[in-house]
């Protein structure tokens, strides 16, 4: 089984990110499960969403804490909270800034930052990172076919949303090295 933790703030969509992103592995041909973590429940407070895959089905119901992947959607959050904690060694994280990462990565861990907030702004002409997010991790991870991040885009939002969001998340998806 592999995990991942998003790390995000109210109102970023971690939550859709995270049932999205297990839409995409269901149809990627793998079990899996989201499900969010609220602590205090307002716009911009840090908020953390789980997503697990696997081939078996997954009877696990707490919260990720060794995760194999993380994705932080907004980098000012490495200040407040220990994004890293309990990541295992050869894990991925996935970091939107367009500037370097200020903060100790553990050992073993692989840092990809791609700058997901000017991605959004360009194609979706909002700040909302989490489809451009979607679309690194794909890449990054492969426990995800762009095939069915697409189509879970195109389940999810009206058609021009849809394509809008797609864009911003091939972007990423090739930043990170993802053919499409």
């Amino acid at each position: 089984m592999k995990e991942l933790r998003i790390h995000g703030r109210g109102g970023q969509g971690s939550v859709t990110a995270a049932e999205l992103i297990a839409v995409a592995a269901f149809e990627s041909g793998v079990f899996a499960q989201a499900f969010p973590a609220f602590g205090v429940e307002r716009r911009g407070a840090p908020v953390q969403a789980f997503v697990r895959f696997s081939d078996k089905k997954i009877r696990l119901r707490s919260q990720v804490y060794e995760p194999d992947y993380i994705i932080v959607q907004d980098s000012t959050l490495i200040k407040d909270v220990n994004v890293f904690q309990g990541m295992k060694k050869g894990g991925i994280a996935i970091i939107n800034t367009g500037r370097g990462i200020d903060a100790a990565i553990p050992d073993g861990v692989r840092v990809i930052t791609v700058d997901a907030t000017q991605v959004a702004l360009d194609v979706l002409g909002l700040p909302i990172t989490n489809t451009a997010l979607m679309g690194a991790f794909a890449a990054a991870s492969g426990e995800i076919t762009f095939t069915a991040l697409k189509h879970a885009l195109r389940h999810r939002f009206s058609k021009e949303l849809a394509e809008k969001n797609i864009e911003a998340a091939k972007r990423t998806f090739e930043m990170v090295g993802g053919p499409t």
